[in-house]
C-alpha cells in the first residue's frame, strides 16, 4: 500500500491542483483536489450497502457522490480514509441530504457483513460510508471501470487502489482526493460541495 499511496502523492503533484469550472449563473467553482481526467462519467452499477439496501447509479443524479475502494482487513490507508469520509459527511451541514459517498469493497471474499459493519463502527464511517459488496463477479467490472487495483488479486489487504473520487450531479468526473497527499475532511468537503456548484 505504501507504494500504491507514493505513487498517488507523485499522481497529486504532478496534476493540476486546482479545477476552476463555470457553474450555473457564471460563478467559477475550483476544487482542491488533482484535475479529473475530461469526458468521464460515473460508471453504472447497482451493488448492496452495508444495510442491504440497493445502490443504483443512475438513482444517484443530482446529488454529488465521494467514490473510493476499500478493504475491512486494510489497516493502512483505509482506515484513515473511512475515518475522513465520515468525519467530512458529519461536518456537510444542509448539503448532507443532496451527497452520497461510496466505498467499494476490493475483497469480497473476505468482507463479510459482520467485518465491514465492525469497521465502519470502529473509524466512525458507519451511517455515512455507503459499503458496496457482492461476489467477486459482480465487483470486477466495477474495479474494471473505475481502472483499480483490488486487494482480491493483489494477494494483500493493504495492496490495493484508494483514491477518493468526487463526482458532480450530472455524474461528471471533477476531482480526485490521494491518501497522504491532498485527502482531509476539510478538502473533502470543499470538493464535494464544488461538485454540487458545478452540477
Amino acid at each position: 500500500m505504501k507504494v500504491l499511496l507514493a505513487i498517488g502523492a507523485l499522481a497529486a503533484a504532478l496534476a493540476v491542483p486546482a479545477v476552476l469550472l463555470l457553474a450555473r449563473g457564471g460563478e467559477e467553482v475550483e476544487f482542491r483536489g488533482s484535475r479529473a481526467p475530461d469526458g468521464f462519467t460515473l460508471p453504472a452499477f447497482a451493488l448492496r450497502d452495508d444495510t442491504g439496501r440497493t445502490v443504483r447509479s443512475d438513482a444517484l443524479r443530482g446529488k454529488a457522490v465521494a467514490v473510493t475502494f476499500l478493504d475491512a482487513q486494510c489497516t493502512e490507508a483505509c482506515p484513515v480514509i473511512a475515518a475522513q469520509v465520515g468525519q467530512a459527511m458529519r461536518a456537510l451541514g444542509e448539503d448532507r441530504t443532496k451527497i452520497e459517498a461510496l466505498a467499494g469493497s476490493v475483497d469480497p471474499v473476505h468482507d463479510t457483513s459482520a467485518q465491514i459493519d465492525t469497521f465502519l463502527r470502529r473509524y466512525r464511517a458507519k451511517g455515512e460510508l455507503r459499503y458496496l459488496d457482492g461476489t467477486v463477479a459482480q465487483l470486477r467490472p466495477l474495479w474494471k471501470e473505475f481502472a483499480v487495483a483490488a486487494s482480491q488479486d493483489t494477494g494483500n489487504s493493504n495492496m490495493h487502489s484508494a483514491p477518493v473520487r468526487v463526482y458532480d450531479g450530472e455524474g461528471r468526473w471533477r476531482s480526485t482526493l490521494n491518501p497522504g497527499a491532498d485527502l482531509s475532511p476539510a478538502n473533502l468537503v470543499h470538493d464535494l460541495q464544488a461538485a454540487l456548484k458545478s452540477s
